[in-house]
């Protein structure tokens, strides 16, 4: 019996397993490593601030997907990859071997690297990531602006921090809020069309934006590299992902980020028996983003790599999109579309995002598939 460790259930992972009850891998194992029983879906997190979805409407619950596969699911976390001797460390000190890998644990706000860059953070910042924790903790800050006026400070210039700013601006009645972008233009990654759009969106929603970093934040303030203070009553994260603490040391090769490099067929470069896939990956042979749209695409070539792998027949290549829709959602039933050079903007636009949001939680929600 070969074992595959399957470690996270990001959504790559989420599609391998709808196609196990119908198509079963012989002679193989299969353990799931997996600390939530389901998985909250990052692309309707902003809808779920605004208020338009509950967060069950959100999630994709794993209980079905593991039914008739034959998976073990393992709720545990890991603290330690040991790519020579083919072993995890989890978080109760066990260890579990692996003949094959696959990784796919999603993005990661590395609480000890942001208390760096930002001393407060850990103790006062609300992160978005894990995002089940931000689930819980979001109702709280919705109760208490029912108090009072509250005075927002969303950290990041990214698509994140942009979709948050304006959905805790549509939910909030009557708070501030102000996105602290950072040196770099909001909306940096995208074409200046894209920008201008995003400027607009923000400016028309009454959200400040502070072109500085964030240094420090206390239980009232957040210090900026100006030298300034912004006053906060709540400070949100909202930064781009950092690599997993535990990948260090592990034995794999890394990017300059200290993300997993992985080849055209999603393998690591320098373990081929381990794959992954999505944010805490890297691809090495062209520049592709970590982004959760990338992670969906690669779910059906890691599936069908991963089964041949362990029939012992080579990965066949992938090669991800050059251009992909990209939706920004604006708060209210509003969003940015954008595909290339070409972009436009609307209600038609928020539509056509929810439509495809939620038929991916349906996709995956019903009986397995193959």
């Amino acid at each position: 019996m070969k074992h595959l460790v399957m470690l996270g259930a990001g959504h790559a992972h989420v599609h391998m397993l709808s196609t196990l009850a119908s198509q079963p891998l012989a002679g193989v194992q299969i353990t799931l490593v997996a600390p939530f029983p389901r998985q909250l879906y990052s692309g309707m997190v902003p809808g779920f601030v605004a208020g338009h979805y509950p967060l069950e409407a959100c999630v994709i619950n794993l209980a079905p997907l593991l039914a008739n596969s034959g998976v073990l699911w393992l709720q545990r976390s890991v603290t330690g990859i040991d790519a020579g001797a083919r072993s995890l460390t989890l978080d109760d000190g066990s260890t579990l071997c692996y003949d094959v890998l696959s990784v796919n644990t999603g993005a990661v706000q590395d609480r000890q690297k942001i208390e760096q860059m930002m001393p407060g953070a850990r103790q006062h910042a609300l992160f978005v990531r894990p995002i089940e924790a931000f689930g819980a903790l979001w109702p709280q800050v919705v109760a208490l602006a029912a108090s009072k006026a509250l005075r927002v400070a969303v950290m990041g210039g990214g698509a994140a921090g942009i979709e948050l700013a304006c959905a805790v601006a549509h939910r909030l009645a009557g708070a501030s809020v102000t996105l602290v972008a950072g040196e770099a233009p909001v909306g940096a990654n995208y074409p200046s069309n894209v920008q201008a759009r995003i400027q607009r969106a923000l400016k028309k929603r009454h959200i400040s934006v502070i072109q500085e970093r964030a240094t420090g934040i206390s239980a009232q303030a957040v210090s900026l590299g100006n030298g300034g203070q912004l006053a906060c009553d709540v400070p949100l994260m909202a930064i781009g992902a950092q690599s997993p603490g535990w990948l260090q040391g592990s034995g794999l090769a890394l990017d300059e980020a200290g993300f997993i490099a992985v080849d055209e067929c999603q393998s690591s470069t320098s373990h081929p028996g381990v794959f992954a896939a999505g944010d805490v990956s890297s691809r090495m042979d062209r520049p592709v983003a970590r982004s959760g749209v990338y992670a969906v695409r690669a779910g059906v070539p890691l599936a069908a790599n991963l089964r041949a792998v362990l029939a012992g027949v080579a990965p066949k290549p992938y090669s991800p999109q050059a251009k992909t829709l990209n939706l920004l959602a604006c708060g209210e039933k509003y969003a940015i579309a954008s595909w290339g050079g070409w972009s436009a903007e609307g209600r038609w636009v928020w539509w056509l995002k929810d439509r495809i949001d939620r038929g991916f939680i349906q996709k995956y929600s019903g009986p397995a598939q193959a």
